[in-house]
């Protein structure tokens, strides 16, 4: 499945990841604005590796351009037990909705994995975003440190069947 569309300005599509993606997509968490300073050990040693994107539903969104495509973002959904394990988008792509296509794509993919909720344990930062795209608050996950010294909160999405 495949959903293209332009919102700014070149065609975007969200595609399945592959395993050259995986240096492309560490690249991006490991730079992400959102986990800088006191959030910064948290993603300082993670990896996307190929056995990561065989292992689950991983989706990148790709804005086309002469070299054939930039990442602009991507999540990956784990289903047993259902998660939204990832999803991230470029710092300069923020603001363009691609994350809210990203989470459309991912319900979606839920759907048609016979899923009736995913689960997501959100990044402080990130929990106005998930409200937006229509999460629901359902608790909140203790810290494990050292890599995350802080409690972070959880959400659900719910997926109606079609």
């Amino acid at each position: 499945m495949s959903f293209r569309t332009s919102p700014i300005s070149r065609p975007i599509t969200i595609r399945r990841a592959v395993a050259r993606d995986a240096k492309r997509l560490t690249r991006l968490v490991r730079g992400s604005g959102a986990y800088e300073g006191k959030y910064a050990a948290a993603v300082a040693g993670y990896r996307v590796g190929p056995d990561y994107i065989e292992a689950h539903r991983a989706f990148v969104a790709v804005e086309a351009d002469e070299q054939g495509g930039r990442t602009l973002g991507f999540y990956s959904l784990v289903l047993a037990p259902p998660e939204l394990d990832l999803l991230f988008v470029a710092d300069e792509a923020q603001g363009r909705g691609i994350g809210r296509l990203l989470v459309a794509h991912m319900r979606s993919e839920a759907r048609a994995a016979g899923l009736d909720r995913v689960k997501v344990v959100s990044h402080r930062p990130a929990e106005g975003f998930y409200h937006r795209v229509g999460a629901v608050r359902t608790g909140t996950a203790l810290a494990h440190p050292p890599a995350v010294p802080w409690d972070r909160p959880e959400f659900e999405f719910r997926i109606p069947s079609e």
